[in-house]
């Protein structure tokens, strides 16, 4: 009898300090290439929705996206953000009401950008293009996958074919599907066959970057196959129509993106592998300018006033529901891999405060 019990307590036990135990938390990072904080919280432009030169059916895109107040607008333009998250969890930026979410790199563009959000600190000495040159630095990703934590449990899906050297694939050891990469599965399954395909057989409308859609569901497909504990979704489809000059396609786009951020969410829900164990952190990699004079809003970097502007949002397990906020204050963006890195319980290489935000 004396001998079971043993045995019982150290099943226990075992159970309680196995690795697949002790991952408990998980996170999801999501980034949202160059969405401006007016739109996020202001919705559609005046400045912009009604111009020709930017919209090709203002009539449509005013029956979609316009209302009389910001606050309408915004929940039109993002109901996911607006309806579920402004409640559940937190929402940082709003410069409107004094509250600010500022990058300290000076580039001011995207792989300084997403080297900022992801390691917690900028270098402008070394990222300082968009190069393709794998990153001298560690990610909160990479920090992760050598933990023993979580190990082999780390992954990113981006619509930008740089990201592998962003996350540096090579020495991270973090499976990277980007750009137009296809499945990374072993054993992929009759889903990620036909993305696949139909992402070989779909135009491609810039050369380093795919439609979002391809990018979200092979992340999709991946949270259902192999249930990464750290998994990164980084949507584009915002700075390239930006780019474009098409107001149109770029609140569609971020309307889209609104809706697949749900359906991320849906899964975390349905799936137990990350139910009741997972926090979502949302950021941008850079702002854009304000002035459809001079076109300003279509571009970003050092010379274009307003691109250092950009906003946080996190919610889920570890977040307190705080909702918009809307205190004078002052954040970073380095805070938010700050506070990744106090949830996953890893330490970044240099000392950053975490944001207020955390449980």
């Amino acid at each position: 009898m004396k001998t079971r019990l043993n045995i019982i307590v150290i099943t226990i036990l075992v159970s309680l300090f196995a690795p697949s135990a002790i991952a408990q938390e998980k996170v999801i990072i999501i980034t949202l290439d160059g969405l401006r904080w007016q739109e996020l919280f202001g919705g559609a432009d005046k400045l912009f929705i009604e111009n020709k030169e930017f919209v090709s059916n203002p009539k449509e895109l005013k029956k979609r996206f316009w209302a009389e107040t910001p606050t309408e607008r915004r929940e039109k333009l993002m109901p996911f953000v607006w309806d579920y998250i402004a409640k559940n969890g937190a929402i940082l930026g709003n410069r409107w009401e004094g509250n600010y979410v500022n990058l300290t790199n000076t580039m001011l563009f995207s792989y300084p950008g997403y080297n900022e959000i992801l390691t917690g600190k900028a270098d402008d000495k070394r990222i300082n293009s968009n190069n393709k040159i794998n990153n001298p630095n560690k990610t909160i990703l990479e920090l992760a996958n050598t933990s023993k934590t979580y190990k082999n449990k780390v992954m990113a899906f981006g619509s930008w074919d740089v990201f592998p050297f962003i996350i540096n694939e090579t020495r991270s050891g973090i499976p990277v599907n980007a750009g137009y990469r296809s499945t990374l599965s072993k054993k992929p399954s009759e889903k990620e066959l036909f993305l696949d395909k139909i992402q070989a057989e779909t135009p491609r409308r810039w050369g380093g970057v795919r439609f979002d859609v391809f990018t979200h569901n092979y992340a999709l497909e991946a949270m259902r196959k192999e249930k990464p504990d750290v998994l990164f979704i980084a949507y584009g489809e915002t700075d390239d129509f930006a780019h474009d000059g098409r107001y149109d396609h770029y609140l569609k786009s971020a309307y889209r993106t609104d809706q697949m951020i749900k359906e991320v969410w849906e899964e975390v829900n349905k799936n137990p592998h990350y139910k009741g164990k997972t926090t979502l952190f949302l950021t941008t990699d850079h702002g854009r300018g304000d002035n459809g004079k001079d076109n300003s809003w279509r571009s970003h970097g050092s010379k274009i006033k307003g691109a250092e502007q950009t906003w946080i949002m996190a919610f889920g397990k570890q977040i307190n529901p705080v909702g918009e906020e809307k205190v004078q204050a002052q954040y970073y963006v380095p805070q938010f891999a700050a506070s990744i890195a106090e949830i996953l319980n890893i330490k970044l290489p240099q000392a950053v405060e975490k944001l207020p935000v955390l449980k």
